[in-house]
């Protein structure tokens, strides 16, 4: 079995590592890279695993969007957010498009007892963002963007409704989801749109937690690191390449594991 992740840069993802280690957990002969593939190359690479170059794919940023657009087949889930993380190779070399990065969010959602009566607040207007707004309870969904007419392009793509405020500007009581790459250096989120949380889910993550997820826990509030919400969209992208239960805490263990790459994009696969 051959699998990959793709997207440009790629050095810095933790997926391989994650991947190789549920590979041999299981004992699967099969591996698993990164591949850089930049934005004009993308639909050149799908074609390597429609010929069976790879069983299946995970798709990082920025090349989640485009995707969603070059596969035969989308999961509702993926349909809904106009975004793919996971391609899976089938009969005839057919592709078909999931978004596990929906399916992990929900589960951890609910399994970290984040709020699911507030309103959401997504901090980016990327593919993790548009997976954020699908798989957000929530019973109102904002998005906060630096460029608004990326924030307004995304809202306009995706199958639900979402109210686009300006960037930094805090929803009273939300749940803050960052779908953005601050925090992955040791940055910080805006103060006042943390002050104002019910709850964060931080996509970004680093070799510690990051400063939002390490200032909600100070304050009591329910919090979801990155590698958390990486592990969980892993193995549910390695369940759909293998159909095999994935070896959690082997995969955990090689995310945290200090000699794998350093910080990552949101999201990372």
């Amino acid at each position: 079995m051959r699998l990959a992740v793709i997207g440009d840069p790629i050095a810095h993802s933790k997926s391989p590592a994650i991947h190789t280690a549920a590979l041999r957990a299981l004992g699967i002969d099969g591996s698993y890279v990164g591949v850089r593939v930049a934005a004009k190359d993308i639909e050149a690479m799908l074609v390597r695993v429609r010929n069976g170059e790879f069983n299946g794919i995970n798709v990082t940023m920025p090349h989640k969007r485009k995707a969603a657009e070059l596969v035969d087949d989308l999961s509702d889930d993926a349909r809904r957010s106009a975004s793919v993380n996971t391609i899976v190779r089938g009969a005839g070399g057919r592709l078909s498009g999931h978004s596990t990065d929906i399916t992990a969010l929900r589960r951890l959602w609910r399994q970290r007892g984040i709020p699911v009566d507030r309103p959401a607040l997504v901090l980016g207007a990327g593919g993790a963002a548009a997976a954020a707004c699908q798989a957000a309870p929530s019973p109102t969904v904002f998005m906060s963007a630096r460029r608004p007419e990326a924030a307004r392009a995304l809202v306009a793509a995706i199958d639900r409704p979402v109210v686009v405020v300006p960037w930094q500007a805090a929803v009273s009581d939300a749940v803050v989801i960052n779908a953005t790459a601050l925090g992955m250096k040791g940055e910080e989120l805006a103060g006042r749109v943390m002050m104002l949380a019910s709850g964060l889910v931080d996509l970004a993550y680093g070799s510690d937690v990051t400063p939002a997820v390490a200032a909600a826990r100070q304050r009591g509030l329910p919090a979801v690191d990155g590698l958390e919400i990486l592990v969980a969209q892993a193995g549910d992208s390695f369940r759909l390449w293998t159909g095999r239960e994935p070896p959690w805490e082997a995969m955990a263990q090689a995310a945290r594991n200090p000699s794998s790459p350093g910080p990552g994009q949101p999201n990372d696969a």
